[in-house]
């Protein structure tokens, strides 16, 4: 067939290929073009680059320990960017890569071949060594924060649970506040405060949602960290504040700050304290009193911290008989109390210890966000090793993600809800021209305008780093990036002073 023929044969499938349809506005020709590379995930190019410049990405992807056998497998490379740009997207289950199969635009920007089935990422997944794995995405976790911790920070632990509808593998009952009695899976995590970014987490069958669970994973992370970048706190919720994590931590000379449960000791001790006039104002509507107690199973005393606040409004309040609904004005002094009792080694005074642990609160956010906006929710398989490695991966894009919203925004953090739509979601065209690759991107947000701005901001930034960081080899961008943040974050520039420390105090 001539080039005349081919034309026209082109012309006239294109022509069947338009379909006219009667939509609300009036009608409209539709095209369907299966030929043109596009992506609703235009503005994955600046990620990319961050990514490329950071030398994140290609570092995990050449370390991984995943080796094909046949030369007719997938590349390394298209399984690990296909799943990661699955949890980008904020999918949560493998069917939903097949949304992306078609998307060549986000395949090529990371430098994939093309996106692969579900099924591969799945195999590939079952065919890796669980510890090597493990142990491949906690290197890789770990980089991604290290840097960052020569800061005073602190150290959130906490369990969040999965609830499961299968017959998976460690799918048991135990600790689950939401829905009682239905198996799940216990995910124990550790979190740089502040910045919500993930230092590590392990996933546990339902029944192992103690604190004993906890420890041994605190202490493996603790004890990995130079002494230098070890946490200034270690907080937790009630039920992490036991004797063998206080004993662990004390042992190590790492200061820790742990609610305690309401048992019946700590009742008694809060019923003698309850006519003390030794209150003191803690902020935010709550008084406090400190004390020693040596609780049963503890080898020596420690200092707690006694909050209470009245309460207000409709109240349900306990006494030994019954439950009785209670309610309480405003403007008629309170009788009835919230407590909470807090177990620490520092030394500050009572309103600092308080609002060290409302500051707490904070690492739930990161729970809800990891849950409900990225894959912490699902990817679930039959075995417990893919939701081990899995919920790593999810980690790590999570802090690379976030790290590269605070890069573009470093004003304030962004949850993924939020930065997703504004910092990736457009419509990008490419095309290649006289051996140039093009991308055209047509955003669809509302503060379009103010987002490229931002984007533009932080290439230019990552480029005059990569300059200097060629001038300058000891200094990468990867640590000009940590450096950004660290200062925006905390108004000082804690990496330079740890590692030029002579240079800092003549300055």
């Amino acid at each position: 067939m001539g080039e005349a023929k081919k034309r026209g044969a082109a012309a006239v499938q294109e022509a069947l290929t338009v379909l006219g349809v009667e939509a609300l506005g009036g009608p409209v020709q539709v095209r369907w073009n299966r030929g043109e590379a596009a992506t609703p995930f235009g503005q994955m190019a600046y990620f990319a680059e961050f990514l490329n410049l950071t030398g994140l990405y290609r570092r995990w992807v050449e370390s991984c320990p995943l080796r094909y056998a046949s030369p007719n497998g997938s590349k390394i490379a298209d399984v690990l960017g296909t799943l990661f740009l699955s949890v980008l997207a904020g999918h949560w289950r493998y069917a939903h890569i097949a949304a992306l199969r078609a998307d060549a635009v986000s395949a090529g920007l990371l430098g994939m071949d093309g996106i692969v089935a579900e099924d591969t990422v799945r195999r590939a997944l079952k065919a890796l060594d669980e510890d090597a794995g493990v142990g491949w995405l906690q290197s890789h976790l770990d980089a991604s924060v290290l840097p960052l911790l020569a800061a005073p920070w602190v150290l959130d632990t906490d369990v969040t649970v999965k609830p499961l509808y299968g017959k998976q593998e460690g799918a048991l009952i135990g600790y689950n506040p939401h829905k009682p009695g239905r198996p799940s899976h216990a995910y124990h995590t550790y979190q740089m405060a502040g910045l919500r970014l993930m230092l590590s987490v392990t996933v546990a069958a339902g029944n192992q949602s103690h604190a004993n669970t906890t420890l041994p994973g605190l202490i493996e992370l603790i004890e990995r960290l130079p002494s230098e970048k070890r946490p200034a706190l270690v907080r937790g919720d009630c039920g992490q504040g036991g004797e063998p994590t206080m004993a662990a931590l004390e042992a190590r000379a790492v200061h820790y700050l742990f609610k305690l449960r309401l048992t019946n000791n700590v009742k008694r001790y809060i019923e003698r304290s309850f006519a003390s006039g030794q209150w003191c104002d803690a902020g935010q509507g709550w008084q406090a009193q400190e004390g020693m107690i040596q609780l049963m199973g503890w080898r020596r005393a420690r200092r707690i911290v006694i909050l209470r606040r009245p309460l207000q409004g409709e109240v349900l309040l306990r006494d030994e008989q019954q439950l009785r609904l209670a309610f309480v004005e405003k403007d008629v002094p309170a009788k009835g109390y919230e407590y909470a009792v807090l177990v620490t080694d520092l030394a500050y005074d009572t309103l600092a210890i308080a609002q060290l642990y409302r500051d707490r609160g904070d690492a739930e956010n990161a729970f809800d966000e990891l849950k409900n906006q990225w894959g912490w929710g699902g990817f679930t398989t039959h075995d417990l090793k893919r939701c081990r490695l899995t919920a790593m991966t999810v980690a790590l894009a999570y802090n690379w993600w976030s790290l590269f919203v605070r890069l573009a925004h470093p004003e304030g953090r962004l949850e993924a809800i939020t930065s997703r739509p504004f910092l990736l979601s457009a419509i990008g065209r490419m095309t290649s021209h006289a051996g140039q690759t093009h991308l055209s991107i047509t955003p669809m947000h509302a503060k379009a305008t103010y987002a490229r701005a931002l984007l533009t901001a932080v290439s230019q930034r990552l480029k005059g780093w990569k300059s200097s960081a060629e001038q300058l080899p000891v200094v990468s961008v990867w640590q000009r990036v940590c450096e950004f943040i660290a200062t925006h974050v905390t108004g000082f520039n804690w990496l330079a002073a740890r590692s030029e420390p002579r240079l800092m105090q003549r300055t």
